[in-house]
């Protein structure tokens, strides 16, 4: 897990076809689209003739994949995966989709969140004569899929295996036989949705990714629901027994993109939304409000329509620079975050600001941006973050780092203004979070564990067995 980043990190992404010929084209255009969500490795697997065949590595998509490479994954059934890491060490072993045979029978999965009791059931598995050629908890569903196939349906198989994992996951197996199946947590922590194009199906994390290929959006896979995709169409499993869904509200605020709608909630207008609310409970005058792109752009939309504050892009960003996050070396992210956003200096100087950012997790990154507009001549500089205090570790599929790496854990809002070199700072709070998102029982539909530290699941920490009930 990467100690060094600034940002949050989210697990990763995922995409599938089933019955397109072009199902590996496909699954790179769907990738494109998801890459926001993992830019340490990318593969893509297709299913032919009885076998699975994968092409993965690590980097960005269109540094991974050529033409040729596409060329050779003929079929009509493909999964893909975009990944940073939660659950094991940022290598090329841990690169998904993550294939396997096992009696003639040929599976991959690929994976988006992270297994609470990932490490019990490894253990548990390498007692039983479980060979492991990776460390991501991926590897271990994978295990227990196969394990519980063994003597019983695949309908069967597939429902004891979701019964076993705990935590946040949303994933698609492809198996050799024809089939794909997309599994979501009890919780639906993390998204995905369920597509159509032509007589084919699509699973994706995002509905964005569903847009570029132009496929119709259907629906959003329930908690808890899997859905078996075969040459006769989609069949779903729905639990017996329902548990109050916990939505990673973090997929709002930051990791999602803007033109997805998760859950039935349009990331934008959601994004816009806490910006409205912030404008009411902390408003301040100011000569125009500024995001650093493109982090806090929507949320500064709507802080600017109820405060009347001019909204500015003072910050110029250099898009052909990655997220500063995804470097593997302290002064290579460093390096990164100078080269990613250029001031207009003609646009700061004697004047006062407002800067609306999503979040803020350990602060070295705001810090030094806030230093260098008081260097170009900011007169007061005010911060506005749109979600509330982050100072409580993700167990979900989030890599925010332990509390005492979360600035927020560490000190009280006016000593962390001061430390950043704020004139003032101010927080969406929890209950105003909430409300804008407009949803009756909002408090209870959600997961805002990292703000609250109230986790909707058990959860042991390493191999611990103190764990944190809900």
């Amino acid at each position: 897990m990467n100690k060094m980043m600034t940002e949050p990190k989210d697990a990763c992404g995922v995409f599938g076809v089933h019955g397109h010929p072009e199902a590996a084209s496909l699954t790179y255009f769907g990738l494109y689209a998801l890459q926001h969500r993992g830019q340490e490795s990318a593969g893509i697997s297709v299913a032919r003739k009885g076998r699975i065949e994968v092409h993965k590595g690590m980097g960005l998509v269109p540094e991974i994949f050529k033409k040729e490479d596409l060329t050779l994954l003929e079929g009509e059934q493909s999964v893909g995966h975009v990944r940073y890491s939660t659950t094991g060490e940022s290598s090329l072993s841990n690169a998904q989709p993550f294939v396997v045979r096992h009696k003639g029978r040929s599976y991959a999965v690929a994976h988006n969140g992270n297994l609470t009791n990932a490490h019990h059931l490894k253990a548990r598995l390498e007692e039983s004569g479980s060979i492991f050629q990776s460390t991501m908890d991926s590897e271990v569903a994978l295990h227990q899929l196969i394990r519980n196939v063994k003597g019983s349906s695949l309908e069967e198989g597939l429902v004891k295996t979701a019964q076993e994992l705990e935590g946040a996951f949303s994933i698609i197996f492809l198996t050799g036989k024809g089939e794909m199946i997309g599994m979501k947590d009890p919780n639906g922590f993390r998204p995905l949705c369920l597509g159509r194009l032509g007589q084919g199906y699509i699973l994706a994390s995002e509905s964005c990714a569903l847009d570029l290929v132009e496929a119709e959006f259907v629906r959003e896979l329930a908690p808890g629901e899997i859905v078996i995709i075969d040459d006769d169409g989609v069949k779903s499993l729905l639990p017996e027994k329902k548990v109050q869904p916990s939505t990673c509200i973090f997929e709002y605020i930051y990791f999602a993109r803007p033109d997805s709608t998760i859950s039935g909630l349009n990331v934008y207008q959601m994004r816009k939304a806490f910006g409205r609310k912030l404008a009411e409970e902390s408003p301040v005058d100011a000569d125009f409000l500024m995001p650093f792109p493109d982090s806090g752009n929507y949320a500064a939309l709507g802080y600017s329509e109820v405060s009347g504050i001019p909204f500015e892009m003072a910050m110029i960003r250099n898009h052909y620079v990655g997220r500063s996050f995804i470097q593997p070396t302290q002064s290579m992210r460093e390096f990164a975050v100078r080269i990613k956003l250029n001031p207009v200096k003609e646009q700061i100087k004697g004047k006062e600001i407002i800067i609306i950012e999503d979040s803020i997790i350990r602060g070295t990154t705001s810090r030094t941006r806030v230093k260098a507009l008081r260097e170009l001549g900011a007169k007061k500089i005010h911060m506005r973050v749109s979600c509330p205090p982050t100072r409580f570790p993700c167990y979900y599929g989030i890599d925010f780092p332990d509390p005492s790496k979360l600035i927020a854990a560490q000190m009280e809002t006016q000593a962390m203004a001061k430390h950043l070199g704020l004139d003032t700072l101010h927080y969406l709070s929890i209950e105003g979070m909430l409300e804008a998102t407009g949803v009756s029982g909002a408090g209870s539909r959600f997961c805002k564990a990292c703000f609250d530290g109230i986790y909707p699941v058990p959860v042991c920490e390493g191999i611990s067995k103190e764990c944190l009930e809900p």
